[in-house]
């Protein structure tokens, strides 16, 4: 089953878990008051950048000769299409530039280039998955409610299918997340006309997103129409591929625990902090590719900070990562392939039903629990003597793994 307890798990006691919020506390007041001019010009080149890059890949597609040509313009407007959304528009609808105070790059005004809205995914990301991450039955992005990615969700005969509708929903996955925002929104709307009008707006917005990319700029490229509709085909296909490679390896490798709802009793600020930079992971990326994921491979610390500028997750987390050294608590992240194979695994092994599972509940490499270490005293050293220095989840999970820790009797 889940984790019920976090401190348990995290072997971590009230007062060492109250130490470790108050540091984080510490990084979120040096980087706010140090926010200033750099990052706002940061936002604002990020802005016209992607809008240029956007304008000359149209412009390629639609002049162009030749298949070189087509593919130099689709892949240039898919980056486009994934700056826009990743470190544009889920930043911006964070609020992580609200401070500005300019009414154009504000997360109350921003609409982005995808299908959803942005209001009802606000709502369904920002609240309903931020705060509640990972904790089962209150975030929805668990499995985005089509697939199985822990064991404490129940087997269904459909989840055999899991395999292929995870591809599916790769290839869809703006389509994907704007019905399942619409449904978040129909969780807290007041009466049927509410979420009539809802969908109203869900659908106005889909009709004005595929008749921009699918009927107008064809309609303007005339006899070149075709080329132009397909290149608008392939590249929010190949945004959709990788803003779902990026969101899953953020969430669903090894290492993202997952939560029962009683962590919520009387959690405290610390306590959320610790059970984001236990229920999400990173992945290995340059200064490109991060820019590229929005730099949400910094998932953890954008768990820990989500509304602070993005461009500065790159120095807060070196001082996170410094603090799981002195917590001794694990930092999951790894190459990106590898956290993809990881979920990948998970997804293609939870599609079975559990009577084919070896690992139990407790100890499964996507599903884990305080109870794997009933029997295991992991904060004696190997000679017995206690250890000056704090031992913590990171030294239990290697105690655990390797059978080395003291049997308690």
């Amino acid at each position: 089953m889940a984790i019920t307890e976090i401190g348990a798990y995290a072997h971590l006691g009230p007062a060492d878990i109250e130490a470790l919020g108050r540091e984080l506390d510490r990084i979120r007041a040096d980087v706010e008051a140090d926010l200033g001019a750099h990052d706002a010009n940061y936002i604002r080149r990020t802005i016209v950048f992607q809008r240029t890059l956007d304008a000359a890949a149209r412009l390629i597609i639609l002049g162009g000769r030749g298949r070189l040509a087509w593919l130099l313009g689709t892949a240039g407007l898919a980056t486009a299409k994934s700056v826009e959304n990743m470190e544009i528009g889920h930043n911006v609808s964070h609020g992580q530039w609200d401070w500005m105070n300019d009414p154009e790059i504000h997360s109350t005004t921003w609409e982005w280039d995808m299908a959803g809205l942005s209001a009802q995914w606000r709502y369904a990301h920002n609240v309903r998955h931020h705060l509640y991450t990972n904790v089962l039955g209150m975030d929805d992005d668990i499995g985005f409610g089509v697939m199985r990615v822990t064991r404490d969700q129940r087997w269904h005969p459909r989840l055999l299918l899991q395999p292929l509708q995870n591809v599916l929903l790769a290839a869809t996955f703006e389509w994907g997340i704007a019905w399942h925002d619409l449904d978040s929104a129909h969780d807290r709307a007041a009466d049927p006309a509410e979420k009539a009008g809802q969908t109203r707006a869900l659908l106005g917005k889909l009709m004005r997103q595929a008749g921009k990319d699918y009927v107008l700029f064809p309609a303007l490229s005339g006899k070149r129409w075709r080329r132009t509709l397909f290149a608008n085909l392939g590249a929010n296909l190949l945004r959709n591929l990788w803003a779902y490679l990026v969101i899953f390896c953020g969430h669903f490798p090894d290492g993202a625990e997952k939560f029962t709802p009683s962590v919520l009793e009387s959690e405290t600020k610390a306590e959320w902090y610790l059970r984001q930079m236990l229920g999400t992971a990173n992945f290995d990326a340059g200064r490109v590719q991060a820019f590229m994921s929005g730099n949400l491979c910094y998932q953890i610390e954008h768990h820990l900070f989500p509304d602070l500028p993005s461009n500065r997750y790159r120095e807060i987390a070196t001082r996170v990562r410094a603090l799981c050294e002195e917590f001794d608590l694990p930092y999951t992240t790894g190459p990106l392939l590898r956290q993809y194979a990881l979920t990948l695994r998970t997804i293609h092994k939870l599609a079975l039903p559990d009577r084919f599972l070896t690992a139990t509940s407790d100890d499964a490499p996507e599903t884990a629990s305080e109870r794997k270490f009933l029997g295991y005293r992991p904060f004696a050293a190997a000679d017995g003597a206690p250890s000056r220095s704090r031992r913590g989840l990171r030294t239990a999970l290697r105690a655990v793994a390797a059978k080395t820790a003291l049997p308690t009797g």
